[in-house]
């Protein structure tokens, strides 16, 4: 009997062959699945930066923009409401920044008051 004439050796080649080309398969309906997600949410941001921009000034693009370098939950959060406001049809015209600062204001937190005690 040689070496490549086992049936047990040939049956175990097959199941793992077998095996490889499922696993091959799941990752690969699963890379597809990961593409088609990513791909949803770059056309959702880009549909979003592109209202944001038509909404808002140059000033307050560039004033939002700071803002979600320190703070993107407060970016978000105000985003959001920008948002909404252009999809119920409430913003007349575009938003310029002493707008944006008053909006800032009723949407931020209150600022805690730091105080240092020496001894």
């Amino acid at each position: 009997m040689a070496y490549g004439d086992d049936p047990e050796l040939a049956e175990l080649r097959r199941r793992r062959l077998q095996q490889i080309q499922e696993t091959q398969g799941a990752d690969t309906v699963n890379a597809q699945a990961y593409a088609a997600q990513e791909a949803e949410r770059q056309r959702r941001d880009a549909e979003r930066s592109e209202v944001l921009r038509r909404i808002l000034t140059t000033d307050a693009r560039e004033r939002l923009g700071r803002i979600r370098l320190a703070k993107p939950d407060v970016a978000n959060a105000v985003e959001q409401q920008l948002l909404a406001l252009a999809a119920s049809g409430r913003i007349q015209r575009p938003i310029d920044d002493p707008t944006l600062r008053a909006l800032l204001e009723r949407i931020a937190p209150d600022r805690r008051e730091i105080r240092i005690t020496r001894r």
